[in-house]
């Protein structure tokens, strides 16, 4: 028997060893999981703030292209006015032809018209 109390006590102090290191892993996880989850309510929060700021600009966005809100800025910021008569130019008609030939005789070109997209020897031909 005394060889079952000699071992007893090394075991005893092995198995109260592994509780309290369990129940210190315990709190230490606990305790990380309130962290998180303050986090997250945080996280949720500035989320839920970023929607409705969001939602504010694309509202302010749409009324700025409204024309009754162009005409307004016009106005009062930039202090214009309609054109008077004398200062409106009639356009001609011109055809719809992207011809560069029919573009470069119409009226009021002083350069000639662009050339279309450029591609490079790599992509193929058109």
């Amino acid at each position: 028997m005394t060889r079952a109390r000699s071992a007893f006590l090394p075991i005893w102090t092995v198995a109260i060893a592994a509780t309290v290191s369990a129940f210190v892993v315990h709190l230490a996880l606990r305790g990380k999981t309130v962290q998180l989850g303050y986090e997250l309510g945080r996280a949720r929060q500035e989320q839920a703030r970023l929607r409705e700021v969001k939602r504010v600009l694309e509202v302010e966005a749409a009324s700025y292209k409204t024309p009754e809100r162009v005409e307004i800025v016009a106005r009062t910021l930039l202090g214009m006015e309609p054109p008077t008569p004398e200062r409106i130019v009639p356009m001609p008609q011109t055809s719809t032809a992207t011809d560069p030939a029919d573009l470069a005789s119409a009226p009021g070109l002083d350069h000639p018209p662009a050339e279309g997209p450029r591609r490079l020897a790599s992509e193929g031909p058109p």
